[in-house]
């Protein structure tokens, strides 16, 4: 029987992240999936309803926390990664948030809700990134993964047609700009951010074995924004599970051939395109 690789995913217990987690729990391949949580709670509550889903598997899962804001849960998980496993395999940054909703609604200001985003996708990713590399380099085939998103594209940003209206379409003229549609401008600020993190750790471990990747999972119904999934789902998002299984594609290597790269799973007959 073939040694499960250690594989950590942040935010795993939700959206996004937990179909990624039943995507590679479901694999022939096994794992020991290491899902990260900021909440014990949470990642127990996400394995509860993955064993309901998913009856029987060549894998093993528990939760660990993963507060990616907080540099001492950091350091806690990747300590005890390297006193139980001595290694990492794979390491799946999804872990994300947005902040645009409480800044629209006057909760946050416009500094709190952009260092809010920016401490959560970017330097929080960074942290963690970094704390890990050592774990990865124990790996005889490591694979960093950056969950980014098609709201990041700097090339599409002129495009104001199709789905694409929802996020570029220009305002009336005047000022104030008035009833704008689900603002995403510090979430996707903080993915364009991540794509460049992503580009410096290909530069940086460019003559080492670990294979990096940005994975881009197309327009998914997790209700991240704070819209709701079905609300999502009437506007054109897809169901959360073809973004997990497309992770799970990229990290049994079928997609190797784009690797430094973005890859997108999305209406793109290429997978691969400019940002």
């Amino acid at each position: 029987m073939a040694a499960k690789q250690i594989l950590l995913i942040t935010g795993g217990n939700t959206g996004l992240g937990y179909e990624a987690v039943k995507a590679l729990y479901a694999s022939a391949t096994p794992y020991e999936i290491l899902l990260g949580s900021r909440k014990i709670s949470n990642g127990e509550q996400a394995i509860e309803k993955l064993k309901e889903e998913v009856k029987e598997s060549a894998s093993s899962v528990s939760v660990v926390q993963a507060d990616v804001s907080s540099d001492e849960s950091l350091e806690k998980l990747v300590n005890g990664i390297e006193s139980k496993y001595g290694k990492l395999d794979v390491l799946i940054n999804n872990a994300g948030a947005s902040f645009d909703g409480a800044l629209q609604s006057g909760q946050m200001s416009i500094r709190e809700a952009y260092n809010a985003s920016w401490d959560t996708n970017v330097s929080g990713t960074q942290v963690l990134t970094t704390l890990a590399m050592p774990l990865l380099f124990k790996s005889s085939q490591p694979r960093l993964l950056f969950v980014t998103s098609g709201t990041s594209s700097l090339i599409q940003t002129d495009l104001s047609d199709g789905i694409f209206a929802r996020l570029n379409a220009a305002p009336d003229a005047g000022w104030p700009k008035q009833g704008q549609f689900n603002p995403v401008t510090s979430y996707r600020s903080t993915k364009t951010g991540l794509n460049m993190l992503m580009r410096e750790w290909v530069k940086i471990l460019r003559n080492d074995p670990v294979k990096v990747f940005a994975v881009s999972p197309g327009f998914l119904a997790t209700g991240l924004g704070g819209m709701g999934a079905e609300q999502m789902k009437k506007i054109g998002a897809q169901d959360p599970a073809i973004g997990g299984k497309f992770i799970r594609d990229v990290v049994e290597g079928k997609r190797d051939q784009y690797e430094g790269q973005i890859v997108r799973s999305d209406f793109f007959d290429d997978p691969v395109q400019p940002y």
